[in-house]
């Protein structure tokens, strides 16, 4: 594998805060520049040049954090594209700094919260859609809660589930629940139905606006139909 696939890999690992998908598929890499050196510049692109500014920011220092990862890389470099706080970003994420750097005297302490925040949301969306798929397979709500994770099939939902259980310190190994509420319990058959219901409000939110953001990234960059910004 060449260096700048590996980069590419390293990159699919960095997702996108708000809308838990990759910035890969999302197609908010703009372009990929490996040197003979291993010097590797990647600009990233956002929807608007209005997007909020605490995503544009974790968006840019995950990404030169996964690409300075990768074995055989000498320097990263990440410059986020025609932003209206592009300039402070792309500074504060050169110097390794935090947000509050890039916006000094404007904002106070990290984005710990707002990470964990939105990790939250993902993990109840993507909770959802397992669920959803092993109801439409048959099973009914006491099977669903006695699931483990080890039960589950071996797909995107699943797989990223565990890792956001990991970073939320809830429960994660395949003898966890399948189905876990906020702090770690197991949802039990009689809750499910409620539970489901408002699961289904945030998948439906995070679906509809990673929609919406696909269709403005096309329109901005003059991406063609036939091109791929991959669902």
């Amino acid at each position: 594998m060449t260096l700048e696939a590996r980069v590419l890999e390293a990159l699919g690992t960095v997702y996108d805060p708000e809308l838990d998908e990759p910035v890969t598929t999302l197609g908010f890499v703009g372009s990929v520049v490996v040197t003979a050196a291993g010097d590797v510049s990647v600009r990233l692109r956002r929807p608007t040049p209005l997007c909020a500014p605490n995503f544009a920011y974790l968006m840019a220092f995950d990404a030169r954090a996964a690409v300075r990862r990768v074995p055989g890389v000498a320097a990263a470099t990440v410059v986020l594209e025609d932003h209206y706080t592009g300039d402070e970003i792309n500074a504060a994420v050169g110097a390794d700094a935090g947000f509050g750097a890039a916006f000094p005297g404007e904002t106070a302490g990290d984005l710990g919260a707002l990470r964990e925040l939105f990790r939250r949301k993902a993990l109840v969306a993507r909770q959802a859609r397992l669920c959803e798929a092993q109801l439409a397979a048959g099973l009914d709500a006491q099977a669903v809660v006695s699931l483990h994770l080890g039960d589950l099939p071996d797909g995107v939902d699943t797989r990223r589930c565990r890792a956001l259980r990991a970073a939320l310190g809830l429960p994660h190994g395949p003898d966890a629940p399948a189905l876990v509420a906020g702090d770690g319990r197991a949802i039990g058959a009689d809750e499910l139905p409620m539970w489901l219901r408002r699961a289904r409000l945030v998948r439906v939110s995070l679906d509809a606006n990673g929609g919406i953001c696909r269709s403005l990234l096309r329109v901005r960059h003059g991406i063609e139909e036939s091109e791929e910004v991959p669902a």
